[in-house]
């Protein structure tokens, strides 16, 4: 291809692997949440603002509302993401 680069040519286990991980996102995104819970009451400081924009990159990867995503992030409150991580549960 000029210009561009050569597709990819996957085996075919690549590919269900590939298939696999992409079926499973929502599941690895809801339990990386879930992980984010309990680092978020830890956490203070910087390391507290890098993981509520972790939260917040996940909850948008999972399709929730932008509206929903602020309120849970500017609340600073790890207990509504606990609810949010329960809901898609």
């Amino acid at each position: 291809m000029p210009g561009g680069k050569e597709p990819r040519n996957y085996s075919p286990y690549q590919q269900k692997v590939i298939k696999r991980y992409y079926n499973e996102q929502p599941t690895i995104l809801r339990d990386r949440l879930a992980q984010l819970v309990g680092d978020l009451y830890l956490a203070q400081g910087k390391s507290r603002a890098r993981l509520w924009k972790q939260a917040a990159e996940a909850m948008q990867k999972l399709g929730l509302s932008a509206e929903r995503i602020e309120h849970v992030v500017n609340s600073d409150k790890p207990e509504l993401l606990a609810l949010v991580v329960k809901e898609l549960g």
